[in-house]
Formats: C-alpha cells, structure tokens, sequence
C-alpha cells in the first residue's frame, strides 16, 4: 500500500498538491463552538439574602476550568486524523542504547566483521538496543550502491549484511536498529533500514522515504535519486523496548514524518544517517533537537565515523537527544561507541509540564496518517 504524508490547514488558498512522497490538501476545518472565558455574577456581600440568586444563575468558572473548556473548543483531538494514539507500556521502559559510530571501508567483509564486533561490545556494555549507521557496509556513493547492494527478501543467502544482525541480535537477545544498506529489490535498489529482535526475526524494514537529493554549489551535491529508489511507507515498529519510528538521514529533515510517529504513539525516533561536512555542522543537532522537542519524545543518530580520504565525508557527532530537547549523549568525529540511557517516564513528566498534545487547534490544522487512515 502506498503511503504518503498530508499536513492539511483551513487556512490554504491553493488547491491540493501531490507528490510521490508528501500531499498538501484543504479540508475545512471543524467548526468553532462559541464560547467565553469566564462567566460572571454579581459581588456577593454578607448584607445580600440569598433570594437574590437563584440556582438557575450561572456560577464562576474557575481559570483552570475556563481553559480546558477553552480548549476542548478547539479540538486539539481532530488536529491529527486518525486520532493520536498513546504510547504503549513496553517490556523494557528505562535501558541502555548502543550507538555505534563505524568507519567504513571499500571491504564489504571487513564491514559486516567490524559492524559485529561493534555491536557486541556495546551489548558488553550494557544496551539492549543498539543502533549502527546509514550505508554501513558499502562507500556511500552511487557508483557503489549497486555493488553492494544485498537482496534482502531472498534470504539470509543472499544478504550476508542482515544474516549477521539476525544472528548477533539472536545470540545476543537485543534489539538491532540495523543502519542501513543498499537494497536491491527487483530492478530497484533502496537505502533500506531493517529492525531485528531478540529472537533474530526481522521485525521491520523501512526504506528511505525522502531521497538525498541537494545541491550547494562550490560545496555539495549528490542526487541518491540516480540509482535509489524512494520508499513509500513511513515504518513505526514495536519492540521489547518501546515503540520506534524508523527514519534514515533526509528523512529527519521532514518534521512530518516525526509528528506522524509521534500520533502513532512512538516513543522513540532511530535515524541512522551520514550527514557531510557541510550542512553537519550547521543542521545535524538542530533537527534531532527540533524533532525531539516539538514531538516530546527520545531520538537517537548514528552516523559514520569521518574519513577524509573517503569520497563522501561524513561529519559524525552520532546524537541521543531527550524529550525535553536536552543532549543526553554523543560524540565526536572519530570510531566511537555511546552507550547512554533511555526513561520513558521523562516522555510522560514532559508531556506533563508542556501539554501540547491538548493545546493543539484542530480547529485550524491538521496532520492526515494517510496509510493509517486508509487502513481504517
């Protein structure tokens, strides 16, 4: 099935627009109740009988009343359709996360023995769930993508990359967000992200939805569209350790896809990605920071580690962020593994202090789940 995203406003002149990827359209939003804020009598005094109000006379409101009847009038549950849903109580709610932030070389073999002994040293450490980093097992270029590209539904056979994860994750009762790696699937190749549990099934794969395609002249330019295909469905998985949203590197850059997991109830958003040097240093923790806290939820990178000599150099700074937009770890450049905790009760102290998820004014916006409401 076909999936696409579509933020929908009351406010938009234009008629509906349609992508591969993302739908703007107009719905008319639900109409507004009128309402007050505060509904007054008169001063009482002790000389006044009690004749002089009659129970039929409206009473006060209290502030805090007043407000949540302010807001029930703006339908902050119609401001994501289908309804948000609440994130489920997982098995595992406080755990430690791997982040393991890999050089990787023109070696396939190399890569998948270095990714394996990374990821059994962070379970050394500690994580039941452990993250590695876009196109970890193949130079990230064009040229290399269908050279390395693995034929993930063929069977372990034919993806010695997931035979590994499936095996390591198995022998090690963890879970695997596993990076992700050229996928070839018929005449099509994808930037495809697989998700294995503890007992070494694969549990999801998602493929890149939103493709890197930019150019910056005199710094950067790459277009994964010459050889990647987009994928066309956003992943959330559940997990021993919570529910996960999946997004691969360009994805973090598309804050709908964020609030989509967030109304799917994820507690946690894993983007392994590979940004470069140039839009790294600028943007790369200001849109984990900015997914987290608009969505009040964990998010977590992986990237690769630098190497200069590389045709793409990656920046690195593999990130886990906090509900609240704080930093809870990360790093610099170079090979190194995070080993950092995660509480799922700070998404609900958050969500607490900032309730957004009343505030919102479905009276004037809303974010459509297409594939969850054509499913419905």
């Amino acid at each position: 099935m076909k999936s696409r995203l579509a933020f929908l406003s009351s406010t938009l002149p234009s008629p509906a627009l349609q992508s591969s990827v993302a739908r703007s359209t107009v719905r008319p939003a639900p109409s507004r109740l009128p309402h007050r804020r505060y509904h007054f009598v008169p001063k009482r005094t002790s000389s006044q009988s009690n004749s002089l109000y009659p129970k039929s006379t409206p009473t006060i409101l209290t502030a805090s009343a007043s407000l949540s009847s302010m807001a029930s009038s703006f339908y902050p549950e119609k401001a994501r359709v289908p309804t948000a849903v609440q994130p489920p109580t997982p098995p595992i709610a406080k755990f430690k996360i791997g982040l393991c932030q890999l050089k990787v070389t023109v070696d396939k073999e190399r890569n998948i023995l270095h990714a394996r002994t990374a990821v059994e040293e962070a379970a050394e450490k500690g994580a039941k769930l452990v993250v590695l980093p876009e196109i970890w097992n193949s130079p990230y270029s064009n040229d290399s993508f269908p050279v390395y590209a693995e034929d993930i539904d063929a069977g372990f056979d034919a993806s010695p990359s997931t035979a590994m994860l499936s095996e390591v994750a198995r022998l090690l009762k963890i879970t695997i967000i596993g990076g992700s790696i050229p996928e070839r699937s018929g005449d099509k190749l994808y930037n495809t992200c697989c998700v294995f549990g503890p007992d070494g099934k694969l549990k999801a794969k998602h493929r890149k939805i939103h493709l890197f395609d930019i150019d910056i002249p005199g710094k950067i330019t790459f277009k994964e569209s010459k050889t990647l295909t987009a994928g066309e469905a956003p992943t959330t998985v559940d997990t021993e350790v919570g529910r996960i949203g999946i997004g691969i590197c360009y994805d973090i850059r598309f804050q709908e896809l964020a609030m989509l997991y967030a109304a799917r109830g994820a507690q946690l958003i894993c983007y392994p990605g590979a940004f470069n040097m140039t839009t790294g240093p600028l943007h790369w923790e200001l849109l984990q920071r900015a997914r987290a806290v608009d969505n009040q939820l964990y998010v977590a990178t992986c990237s690769p580690a630098r190497d200069a000599a590389a045709g793409y150099v990656a920046w690195g700074h593999s990130t886990l962020v906090g509900p609240f937009g704080e930093l809870l770890a990360t790093t610099e450049h170079d090979e190194a593994i995070i080993i950092a905790e995660i509480d799922y009760s700070q998404i609900e102290l958050r969500r607490t202090n900032l309730p957004l998820e009343k505030q919102r004014r479905g009276d004037l916006y809303q974010l459509v789940d297409v594939q969850r409401l054509n499913s419905e």
